[in-house]
C-alpha cells in the first residue's frame, strides 16, 4: 500500500531525514513513533502531498507519489495534530460543507453526517458553534472529516494527545473500527500505551533515520526480559535460599505472597523453573515472564541499548 525508500528533507541546512525506508501493508495499522522533532510530522505531510522532499522514492496503491498527487489525495484521508476549523459555524454546517465540495448529493450528505456524528459522539453537540468546542471535541470533528470520503489510507498525526483517557479508549475502538472496514492507517503518537493497544507494526524514528520497524509482537518477544512474576497462596520466604541455590538464578525479591526471579539464562530457566517450583509444597497461583513495554523498547532503541 505505501512503499518510501531513500526518503531525505532538509530545511535549510537541518537535515530532517537522512534516506528513511519502511512499508506499510494494506488493511494495517503502522505505528511511527519518535522524540519530538525527530520528523514524524515532516513524513506525514510529505506521504500526504503537503510538503516536498529532496530525494527519494515514494509508491502509494501502486503509483508514485510525486506525479500522482491530485489522484491518490482523493483516496487519503489526514487529521492533523490540531485541526482548524470556522469557529462561527456549527459542527453540522462544517460537515455539510465537506460534503458539498467532495460533490456529495444532498440525501446522501445528510445520511454521511448523521453517521459520522454517532460515529465521533458529536450528535448533541453537531447545532453548537465549532468556537464553543473543547479541544478534544475538535479532535473528533477533525476525525469526522479526515473519513468524510471513506479514504482507503488514513494518516493520524497526535490524534488522541488532547483526549481524556475515557476519550482515547472510545478513538481508539474508532480507529480498530476502521481497520476491520480495510482502511490502511498511518498513526504517529506520543502515546505508547495507544500504540500496544492497536498497532500491528511500528518504526522508531530517530535523528532522521529509522532505528527499528518491526511487528510488535516479534519485538515484545525479542525484547522479553529475563525476570519472573510469581504468585503463591502464602508467604514465600522460605523460598529464596533453595532458589538461589540454582545456577541460572540472579536474584529473588519477596513480597508476602508475591516473588520476583530474575535470571541470566532464559532459556534454561524455561527448562527448569517449572520442575523446581513443582517442589515446594507451597501452591502456586500464578507464573508469568514479564515482559517489556513499548515504552521499555523506545528506550532502549532510542538510547543504542
Amino acid at each position: 500500500m505505501i512503499q518510501v525508500k531513500n526518503l531525505q528533507k532538509q530545511f535549510g541546512k537541518h537535515e530532517v531525514l537522512k534516506g528513511i525506508d519502511f512499508s506499510i501493508q494494506p488493511g494495517e495499522i503502522y505505528g511511527f513513533l519518535g522524540q519530538n522533532g525527530a520528523g514524524k510530522t515532516t513524513t506525514m505531510n510529505i506521504l500526504t502531498g503537503l510538503t516536498s522532499y529532496r530525494e527519494g522514492e515514494i509508491i502509494i496503491d501502486g503509483l508514485p507519489l510525486q506525479s500522482n498527487i491530485e489522484k491518490l489525495q482523493k483516496i487519503i484521508g489526514y487529521l492533523p495534530e490540531d485541526p482548524q476549523f470556522y469557529p462561527y459555524m456549527k459542527g453540522i454546517e462544517y460537515l455539510e460543507y465537506i460534503g458539498k465540495i467532495s460533490g456529495y448529493p444532498r440525501e446522501d450528505i445528510d445520511q454521511r453526517n448523521r453517521e459520522l456524528l454517532q460515529l465521533v459522539d458529536l450528535t448533541e453537540a453537531a447545532s453548537r458553534k465549532i468556537g464553543g468546542y473543547s479541544r478534544g471535541m475538535r479532535q473528533r470533528l477533525g476525525l469526522a472529516v479526515s473519513v468524510y470520503n471513506r479514504p482507503k489510507i488514513l494518516f493520524l498525526d497526535e490524534p488522541s494527545s488532547a483526549l481524556d483517557p475515557q476519550g482515547r479508549r472510545e478513538l481508539l475502538d474508532i480507529i480498530l473500527g476502521l481497520k476491520d472496514e480495510k482502511t490502511t492507517i498511518f498513526l504517529s503518537t506520543h502515546i505508547l500505551s495507544d500504540v500496544e493497544k492497536i498497532c500491528d507494526r511500528i518504526a522508531i524514528l530517530h535523528e532522521g533515520t529509522i532505528h527499528l520497524e518491526e511487528r510488535l509482537e516479534v519485538l515484545q518477544e525479542r525484547y522479553l526480559q529475563p525476570v519472573y512474576e510469581i504468585q503463591w497462596e502464602g508467604n514465600c520466604s522460605a523460598l529464596k535460599e533453595p532458589l538461589l541455590q540454582q545456577s541460572w538464578v540472579d536474584k529473588i525479591n519477596i513480597n508476602n505472597n508475591h516473588m520476583t526471579l530474575y535470571v541470566h539464562d532464559r532459556k534454561k530457566a524455561q527448562g527448569k523453573l517449572l520442575e523446581v517450583l513443582s517442589e515446594f509444597s507451597l501452591p502456586m497461583i500464578s507464573l508469568s515472564l514479564k515482559r517489556s513495554s513499548l515504552e521499555d523498547i523506545f528506550v532502549k532503541v532510542v538510547n543504542g541499548k
